[in-house]
């Protein structure tokens, strides 16, 4: 089964916990803190792969974690780090947080990678904290979460030339005549539901790779008909070629049907009518096709190009023409959005507070990740989380706020009671 798109939930390791540990031994007097560190947590990092032509393996199984850290042990002795997970994505998917549509990476090229979720670093043990003032700390950190979302994968594929055309305008009996694809053809629409791509050689021995597109109805960028779904696989195409019905024996117009194409393009994505094309003049076998190829041909003059996909007519013809066009158009057609590799977050603020039934509630990446790690069992634990609020600008902003004195703070899950 081909499949195209999926939603998935990735979530890198936790690190682990650093300790509080001091050395006890018979000869040791004062031997001073000795807890470790925790290990840093796995990442998920995506991985493309050419021997993978759909996203199928994701129909299934939704939820991708890494490997946590080990907790610090005593004698100063670091966790282990947790394990990365590969997981492999075909060539040309593109990838984008479900929360805000932003692309995270686009691996347009094999053994490309890219972490899709960053695994927290390890928690300090107690050792890292001594100073000359302070020879026995207390204090130790948890392990830093790991990064957690749902991301979108979305498979664009990689093909040389598209094939754009109404249901039934003969674009799989095309690609069944100039390649070793075998779809499924019949005489009834829709009868292509999955992108077919085909490798086309010609008579010196060159070969390229067309894509037969779903076809397209009026109205399709806007969701109507399967173009909808199918209308991102034209993009990375270098040269299109419109196949047209050219006979009219759905009973359309087709001067009209490379109308409507032209314009569902343009409403999808303007930039796409920018790539080479020709117009493939399909079913002149039927005497009902010249009149209509004459009206082509002063339309788009030089651009059109008759064949008959059934008895192989102008097939040969068509072949090195499009190769002759595809060899002109320069190695890169796609915009630098498309090829990014990856996208960094943008700075964040620290906090946000918003104030919730009597409740000060505060989000934000960073206080959220401060409350995770700190070790609030220990005092010097909580004096240091006091410190780094303070530092943060947090008491400031929830006096601006008017807090009050036993007012109730929360912070994910943790709730504190204010006090001067």
């Amino acid at each position: 089964m081909f499949v195209d798109y999926a939603k998935i939930y990735v979530k890198g390791g936790d690190g682990g916990n650093g300790i509080v540990a001091f050395r006890r031994e018979k000869y040791v007097p004062m031997g001073g803190p000795s807890g470790g560190d925790g290990g840093r947590g796995g990442n998920v990092i995506f991985v493309a792969d050419e021997g993978l032509k759909t996203l199928m393996d994701f129909k299934y199984k939704k939820h991708f974690k890494a490997g946590r850290g080990e907790h610090g042990q005593g004698k100063k002795m670091h966790g282990r780090s947790g394990e990365d997970l590969i997981v492999k994505v075909p060539v040309g998917t593109v990838i984008k947080d479900d929360g805000t549509g932003e692309i995270i990476a686009d691996l347009a090229e094999h053994g490309q990678e890219v972490i899709v979720a960053k695994g927290g670093r390890g928690g300090r043990g107690n050792a890292r904290f001594a100073t000359s003032v302070n020879r026995a700390p207390t204090i130790s950190e948890n392990g830093e979460p790991g990064e957690e979302r749902w991301i979108r994968l979305e498979l664009k594929l990689l093909a040389d030339v598209g094939l754009v055309g109404f249901p039934n305008a003969g674009k799989s009996t095309l690609i069944s005549r100039i390649s070793a694809a075998k779809p499924k053809i019949a005489d009834y629409p829709f009868t292509t539901l999955v992108p077919n791509l085909g490798v086309v050689e010609t008579k010196n021995k060159d070969t390229f790779v067309v894509a037969d597109i779903p076809g397209l109805i009026e109205n399709a960028a806007e969701g109507a008909g399967l173009g909808y779904d199918f209308l991102r696989h034209i993009e990375r195409t270098k040269v299109l070629l419109f196949v047209l019905d050219t006979a009219q024996t759905e009973g359309r117009d087709v001067l009209e049907d490379y109308q409507v194409l032209r314009r569902e393009l343009e409403k999808y994505k303007p930039e796409l009518l920018l790539r080479p094309y020709l117009i493939v003049a399909n079913k002149m076998d039927i005497p009902e096709a010249k009149e209509n190829l004459e009206k082509l041909k002063k339309l788009e003059p030089g651009k059109v190009h008759p064949i008959s996909a059934v008895t192989g007519e102008g097939i040969e013809e068509l072949i090195e023409k499009t190769y002759e066009l595809l060899k002109s158009v320069p190695e890169d057609v796609w915009t630098e959005e498309e090829r990014v590799v990856h996208r960094y977050k943008k700075e964040e603020p620290p906090f946000i507070i918003n104030k919730v039934d009597g409740v000060y509630e505060v989000t934000g990446a960073r206080i959220e990740k401060l409350v995770m790690m700190t070790n609030f069992n220990t005092d010097e634990g909580l004096r240091r989380f006091q410190n780094a609020v303070i530092k943060m600008g947090l008491e400031d902003a929830l006096k601006e706020m008017g807090i009050k004195e036993g007012d109730i703070v929360r912070i994910k899950d943790f709730e504190f009671e204010y006090t001067e």
